[in-house]
């Protein structure tokens, strides 16, 4: 078994990704039932993505990073906040990752990525983020990063089939 190293790069999101990213999320909607999101249901307005890529890029409490390999974007990461002062400082974390790299590390480079990103904001200051409890890998690669279970909700999310799923608030502190 040969070991093969692959070159990724973490950047934030430019205008010009916003094709490549919709793709990627549409996609990834329909490799995984963690997300809310399905394949069916992201329906992506490129150009208006675009405009929207450019507004987090002057923002200084959210982020979109891509994870690019052989110039392709194969997952995405975000941090979203609220422009309302007294919230400015909540982030919340979404990761998207195509299953093709999964198991490779790609999810804590990118996840170390927004913390080093919200700790050099001055803004952000608890990110948090829910999963649902039987996404084990997830959890313990939050775990590994820092992030605490604060709160477990139940039936906070459903499967197609209308089974109701238990979901873990999980937060991590900027100090």
């Amino acid at each position: 078994m040969t070991q093969e190293e692959i070159e990724i790069t973490i950047r934030e999101a430019i205008p010009d990704d916003a094709a490549q990213v919709a793709r990627v999320l549409q996609q990834v909607g329909g490799e995984t039932p963690y997300l809310v999101m399905d394949g069916k249901g992201a329906a992506f307005d490129v150009e208006e993505m675009a405009h929207n890529f450019a507004d987090l890029y002057a923002s200084e409490n959210n982020v979109l990073m891509v994870a690019i390999i052989d110039e392709q974007i194969v997952g995405t990461a975000s941090v979203s906040a609220s422009a309302k002062k007294r919230m400015e400082h909540l982030g919340e974390v979404g990761i998207s990752i195509l299953k093709e790299y999964w198991g490779f590390g790609l999810g804590y480079a990118m996840m170390m990525a927004l913390v080093d990103w919200a700790s050099e904001s001055g803004v952000i200051r608890r990110l948090e983020l829910t999963v649902q409890e039987r996404n084990t890998r997830a959890i313990k690669l939050y775990e590994k990063v820092g992030f605490q279970t604060e709160a477990i909700m139940h039936r906070g999310a459903k499967t197609d089939e209308n089974e109701f799923l238990d979901v873990r608030l999980m937060s991590l502190m900027i100090d």
